[in-house]
């Protein structure tokens, strides 16, 4: 039987669920699940303070402020 693609907020929140779990070694699921412990920890801190579902959901990366845009003339 192939390996079925997964939902990355399914694996999101089976990380949360292992790293929450007393004893779990973070550093270790970062490795299973293939992220950095940066990113591991960046997802950690988003759960405790928005709670489960706003943690897994996908967020932008543009940035709220450009100030070396160019002006709407010159890109014109």
């Amino acid at each position: 039987m192939p390996w079925q693609p997964r939902d990355l907020m399914d694996t999101k929140r089976e990380f949360l669920e292992l790293a929450l779990q007393e004893g779990a070694n973070r550093r270790e699921l970062c490795r299973r699940f293939g992220i950095s412990p940066k990113t591991g920890y960046a997802l950690l801190r988003r759960h405790a303070l928005q709670g489960m579902g706003d943690a897994c959901t996908p967020r932008s990366t543009r940035p709220h402020h450009s100030p070396a845009r160019s002006s709407a003339v010159i890109e014109q």
